[in-house]
């Protein structure tokens, strides 16, 4: 099958396809892939570790090969703060920088230009908006129905605010010099105060292109405004077409550097929070744009995630690379992929570990509940294989480590679950070359959901 994308940074081609999704008139298929970047070759669809700061917490670089991982994300505003981008850039690019290597042999490195592996960076919106209005709250890409309902009275209030907030983002000297969270957002970009020291700075699309362009992984977004699910209509639809303006931006001011242009993909961000219109009118300005790729932003209610997902991918060229930004939950990625996602990202598998949660094939376990002292079992006895470097351990092993605060515990703990997720990725594209995907799905969320 030859259904591809070519530029001079990546290339990207549709090796097989799964069962047709139906959206009224429109098919869309899961999909398999080969997308390869100046650094190496991934085989689609992949789930990419993120390295907040360039780092995989409690994972080795060499480690994470051995997991399976093919390509690494790391977070743009993190780096922008500390160490700097011009500190990664001088240590070579992200990829050289952290020591992550190419994982295909050494000896046959797919034609990519170095031994280090593919890396992408997020454009750090999302760190941004995080400061700012959803400080202080808890927000998720995958929100409950009833944190993202709202009464209409409740909706025209929350948007009468953000209007008169937008109203007054302008630069005020005694607010900015104030140290604490703050995230001021207007048309030109984002006023912030660094979480380390409440330091002020200034992002806007051609500034965020600019950390990326020294970072150097080989794909990266443009800027964006990220929205949380529970925000009304109205700011959805301002933040949405303020997204527009600013991936205009982004795309010109990386079109404007040849060299930037052949080592390094920009995709565009598709927004409009869980309103399928939205999501669908986002998604056609956004693939009418100049990107090498594209990725799904923002945050969704749980009910309406497949809906506005839809309304999103129709509407997307098929031969350019898709990623899921911030979305892990096993399920969540198995939709993802059945609608015809290419990558998927979230800190997710490491972020449980630390805290004693774990992936298996009969659902997540807390390993700090009492019960798991005494079990000494493998930590899921039903994959056919365990994940490569936790074979020694047991149940039992990992709850004494976690119990007795010791660090190897949540080590294991995050490596099991980064490579329990590559393993359902890994095994969803191996259904999709053997047409047996739509099997393969339902298997496995009748294990791990119980339905």
């Amino acid at each position: 099958m030859s259904n591809s994308i070519s530029r001079n940074s990546i290339q990207f081609s549709i090796t097989a396809k799964g069962p047709a999704s139906n959206n009224g008139n429109d098919l869309r298929f899961a999909r398999a892939g080969t997308l390869t970047t100046p650094h190496g070759t991934i085989q689609t669809p992949a789930f990419v570790p993120v390295g907040t700061k360039a780092a995989i917490k409690g994972i080795l670089p060499e480690q994470l090969a051995s997991l399976g991982a093919q390509v690494v994300l790391a977070n743009t505003y993190h780096l922008y703060l500390q160490p700097g981008e011009k500190t990664v850039q001088q240590g070579g690019g992200l990829a050289q920088f952290m020591g992550w290597e190419n994982p295909a042999d050494k000896d046959d490195s797919n034609g990519s230009e170095s031994i280090y592996g593919p890396t992408m960076t997020d454009s750090g919106g999302f760190q941004v908006f995080s400061l700012g209005a959803a400080f202080g709250r808890t927000i998720t890409k995958i929100a409950k129905g009833d944190e993202a309902a709202r009464t209409e009275e409740e909706q025209q209030d929350a948007a009468r605010k953000q209007a008169e907030a937008s109203r007054m983002a302008v630069y005020d000297e005694d607010v900015a010099s104030q140290h604490g969270q703050l995230a001021i957002i207007d048309d030109e970009g984002v006023t912030f105060t660094s979480h380390l020291d409440g330091s002020l700075h200034r992002f806007t699309p051609e500034r965020s292109i600019e950390i990326q362009h020294a970072l150097g992984a080989d794909m990266f977004f443009a800027f964006d405004e990220c929205t949380s699910p529970t925000e009304p209509y109205e700011y959805q639809r301002e933040a949405m077409e303020r997204t527009h303006r600013w991936a205009l931006r982004s795309l010109k001011a990386h079109r404007q550097n040849l060299e930037a242009n052949r080592k390094q993909a920009i995709f565009g961000i598709v927004q409009g929070g869980r309103y399928e219109d939205l999501r669908s009118e986002s998604a056609k300005e956004i693939a009418s744009m100049d990107f090498d790729g594209f990725g799904i932003g923002g945050s969704f209610s749980k009910e309406d995630m497949e809906g506005a997902l839809q309304a999103a991918i129709k509407e997307l060229p098929e031969e350019k690379p898709r990623h899921f930004l911030g979305i892990g939950e096993p399920g969540d990625i198995l939709t993802g992929i059945a609608e015809g996602i290419d990558l998927f990202d979230c800190v997710a598998p490491t972020r449980l570990g630390r805290h004693g949660t774990i992936y298996t094939s009969g659902g997540p376990i807390n390993l700090t509940n009492e019960k798991y002292r005494s079990e000494f079992i493998p930590l899921d006895p039903e994959l056919s294989s365990p994940v490569p470097g936790t074979e020694a351990f047991t149940r039992a092993y990992v709850a004494h480590l976690l119990h007795s605060k010791e660090m190897l515990g949540q080590i294991i703990a995050s490596m099991h679950n980064v490579g329990f997720i590559i393993k359902l990725v890994d095994g969803a594209r191996e259904a999709l070359q053997e047409g047996r995907f739509e099997a393969y799905r339902e298997e496995f969320l009748r294990k791990y959901y119980g339905r």
